[in-house]
């Protein structure tokens, strides 16, 4: 956790580690990860800003998508033209 700035880790069930929880505290960074059901303490958990992380997923896949699709389309025509130089 050096170097990483956050006032929050928004993260889904599977991220309800003691481990990771307490890594989170000393960093003095807000869990917004609900607690699984078998905890035996349940902690409070804002479901305010843990569905708002969708939100920043939604906008990541926006821009990183078409990064991912023009990297195919290069990648497609370079390899086409090796291809065609090596004939």
């Amino acid at each position: 956790m050096d170097g990483l700035e956050a006032e929050a880790f928004p993260a889904g069930k599977a991220y309800d580690a003691n481990g990771l929880l307490g890594m989170l505290k000393e960093a003095d960074m807000a869990a917004v990860i609900p607690p699984v059901k078998s905890r035996k303490e349940q902690r409070a958990c804002s479901h305010e800003l843990y569905r708002a992380r969708h939100a920043l997923y939604v906008k990541l896949a926006v821009s990183f998508i078409p990064t991912i699709h023009a990297r195919r389309v290069f990648l497609c025509f370079f390899q086409h033209c090796l291809v065609s130089v090596e004939n």
